[in-house]
């Protein structure tokens, strides 16, 4: 089915296959039209699907037919992470470049004053993160009483990051009436409770199988000692020829030291996490897009908002200890129908792990050895068991206890006393003329 089919108009349509896209995706050709009828949403598909787009359009579309209505935003869309909502913002201005609508982004990492001006000036579609957005309303910079469409978009992250206090204080500061739509990469229980409180007669539209990876990613696991995973690393990148590929490590430490032992390698490679500045991290994504950066290392944080064209390589250096953080951490890849590649360098140590995402993912992994990285032994890894001599015998077949010796007796007062020694006489501490 082509867009045009979905009821949008025609400067969509064209802003659309502009950026190459010539049919919808599945999660698009059934919210579109949904979403254009004024109803509420509850949508889940897998990362990459086309979710931005699929209530971007539908946005756009209502508040152009509607006409300008003053300076207050008319449509908010509430994002777990920084990168997320400048990629949706940007994604609102290039699908809307034909239309008269303002839109901005506005998050925290940066100066206040910037956004203010901005927000003064008028917005019609605002993309925000949670904290951000209600330090502004609380100053009195922000006026969310004439909002018309709330979308919480990647609603399960919202719930990981524990946002959903701070959603329920921005639901007090919006009109009852209003459309509400929320998308989620991943359709857990959770996730239908937060939409019992949030939507009214929602229509469900869930277009993949729960928890379930695109695809279009080819998945492998590299067994390695823990010792040697920098090294195996950088020998994938090298011999490869990767031109871009994205790393995830669990921790902003490790991110920040893997990316320094890349560079010591001869790999050219930035790190990004939340420990960075919002310049550091945009400049940072900003090189890795260009082709400056070879290797962008990234903590779970990058995980949900990185949009990265034909991005062909992800890598788990270090799995995440929540299964489902690995369906999006390698759904960077493999976006938009393209192929992908997504590499986890597994110790023995994360066995436990990836034996929980196979079960999540209900398959199991391609597993491939790398000749001269081959791991050590599960049992030597494991804890050393004590040998049988030193194990305590069974109760059956022990010795019996030898009885405890009787206390010997307390010694009497009256011997002591005896030979205790007169109270020493106090000397006097005045001079010897005045005593």
């Amino acid at each position: 089915m082509p867009f045009e089919k979905l009821g949008l108009q025609a400067e969509l349509v064209h802003a659309v296959k502009a950026q190459g896209y010539a049919r919808p995706t599945p999660i698009q050709t059934r919210a579109i039209p949904i979403a254009l009828e004024g109803r509420d949403i509850l949508a889940g598909a897998q990362t990459g699907t086309g979710k931005t787009a699929a209530f971007a359009l539908p946005i756009l579309q209502l508040l152009s037919r509607r006409g300008t209505n003053g300076r207050e935003p008319r449509a908010l869309v509430l994002t777990p992470t920084r990168e997320l909502a400048a990629q949706v913002e940007e994604s609102m201005r290039t699908y809307g470049k034909g239309l008269r609508l303002r839109s901005t982004a506005i998050f925290g990492g940066v100066g206040l004053n910037p956004q203010i001006q901005q927000l003064r000036r008028g917005v019609d579609i605002l993309v925000a993160t949670p904290g951000r957005l209600l330090d502004l309303a609380g100053r009195g910079n922000l006026d969310l009483s004439r909002v018309e469409i709330l979308v919480l978009d990647e609603g399960d992250r919202m719930l990981d990051m524990g946002f959903i206090p701070d959603i329920r204080r921005i639901l007090a500061l919006l009109p009852r009436k209003r459309q509400n739509m929320l998308f989620s990469a991943t359709y857990s229980d959770e996730i239908r409770d937060l939409a019992d409180r949030l939507l009214h007669h929602p229509e469900m539209i869930d277009v993949a199988p729960r928890n379930a990876a695109v695809e279009t990613v080819a998945q492998v696991v590299h067994p390695v000692a823990n010792t040697r995973k920098r090294e195996l690393l950088a020998k994938l990148i090298l011999d490869g020829d990767w031109r871009q590929v994205l790393v995830f490590t669990r921790t902003k430490h490790g991110a920040n030291r893997l990316a320094k032992q890349l560079l010591s390698d001869g790999v050219s490679a930035t790190a990004i996490h939340g420990n960075k500045s919002q310049t550091a991290r945009t400049r940072a994504l900003a090189d890795f897009k260009r082709g400056t950066v070879r290797t962008l290392v990234a903590t779970d944080l990058a995980s949900r908002g990185l949009d990265i064209d034909q991005l062909p390589h992800v890598v788990n250096y270090e799995l995440p200890h929540v299964a489902q953080d690995y369906i999006h951490r390698i759904g960077r890849t493999g976006r938009a129908g393209a192929n992908g590649v997504a590499l986890s360098l597994v110790c023995a140590e994360e066995r436990p792990l990836l034996a929980d995402i196979q079960r999540l993912l209900q398959r199991e992994i391609e597993v491939e050895t790398i000749a001269g990285f081959k791991p050590e032994s599960p049992r030597l890894a494991t804890t050393p068991r004590l040998a049988p001599t030193s194990r305590p015998a069974p109760a059956a077949t022990r010795a019996p206890r030898r009885p405890r010796a009787p206390r010997r007796p307390a010694r009497s007062k009256s011997t002591t006393d005896s030979r205790r020694r007169p109270p020493r006489r106090r000397q006097s501490r005045l001079p010897r003329s005045y005593r």
